[in-house]
């Protein structure tokens, strides 16, 4: 596992919901197996919660993937983050966005987001 500086000032938020596979597939329209090969190439993230993948719900907005969520993921796992660790890094509260990075994805800020994921892995 790659090693991460998190700030000590910095407080993890929970997504607002968790959402399972089978339903995001719903969702989107698409086969649970789409879905599981979006995790794959890392255009959605989950986590195991209990043994089952979870996705947090405001990454699907609509019958759609977040826009600029497959690019920040390409360079947070490019970085050298894992699942748990880019879960984190979306959600862990900053003042300079209106909430998290992952609810920033969801507005004018987007590229923003992305601009800070890149500077990550430098």
């Amino acid at each position: 596992m790659a090693w991460h500086p998190i700030a000590v000032s910095e407080t993890p938020v929970e997504p607002a919901g968790w959402v399972n596979l089978p339903d995001i597939a719903e969702r989107l329209s698409v086969p649970v197996t789409r879905v599981r090969q979006m995790l794959r190439d890392h255009h959605l993230l989950a986590v195991r919660r209990d043994g089952v993948l979870y996705v947090p719900a405001e990454l699907v907005a609509g019958p759609t993937v977040l826009k600029h969520l497959p690019g920040v993921l390409t360079v947070l796992f490019d970085a050298g983050y894992n699942d748990e660790e880019a879960m984190r890094w979306l959600y862990t509260a900053d003042d300079t966005l209106p909430g998290c990075p992952a609810a920033a994805l969801n507005g004018p800020r987007a590229t923003e987001v992305k601009r800070r994921a890149q500077a990550l892995g430098f």
